[in-house]
This record gives structure tokens, sequence and C-alpha cells, in this order.
């Protein structure tokens, strides 16, 4: 039996969004195009993987719209949350809370 499942994330800048998580700690390992804004983007770390794939997939496709925002929400977990989130600002990336720590033992961001 196949054991491989990951989230596709629909974006409107699909190139963007792989930046995002990159600075996560993920590494593409496909593009396609292979130059140019790329259209799905296969990202990996360690074991767990994602994809990024244009907005106009669903439309595309499967002739849907895609659902209004959020589409979804991904714990990423990163040894340093305070550290990972100053790494992310310079490159444009809105924090939508600081980090903080949770009742339950975990600091998130």
């Amino acid at each position: 039996m196949v054991e491989r499942a990951f989230p596709v994330i629909y974006a409107a800048r699909v190139s963007d969004c792989a930046d995002f998580y990159e600075g996560l700690g993920f590494t593409r390992h496909v593009q396609l195009p292979p130059d140019g804004e790329p259209g799905y983007v296969g990202l990996r770390r360690g074991a767990a993987e994602l994809a990024v794939v244009s907005a106009d997939w669903p439309r595309q496709q499967y002739g849907m719209e895609p659902g209004e925002r959020p589409r979804f929400e991904m714990f990423v977990y990163v040894d340093d949350v305070d550290g990972i989130v100053e790494t992310l600002r310079p490159r444009g990336v809105r924090v939508l809370r600081e980090p903080d720590d949770m009742p339950w033992g975990e600091r998130v961001a």
C-alpha cells in the first residue's frame, strides 16, 4: 500500500507561497513549469510534504471556484518560533499572531 498524502494549497502567487514554506525549512523538489512563474510547486521537509498550486486550479480542473479565505490551516513545527517569525518578516510575510505560549504548552505564531 502506498502511504503518501499531502495538502494542496491554492495560492494567488504560487512562488511567493512556496517561498514562505521554504522559510519554514521545506525544500522544493518539483516545480512546473520548471522556468518562470510556477503553477505547481511540490515541497518536502523530512517526511512531510505539501504542494502549492495556482488558485485557478479548481476552476480549470473541476469547474469550481475556490472558497473564501481562509482555505486551510496547517501547523508546521519548528525549533524556534520567535526566530522563524523574525526571518519571515523581511520577506514580506504578514504575521497574523505574534509568538505566544499556549495553555497546552506549545508556543505558536
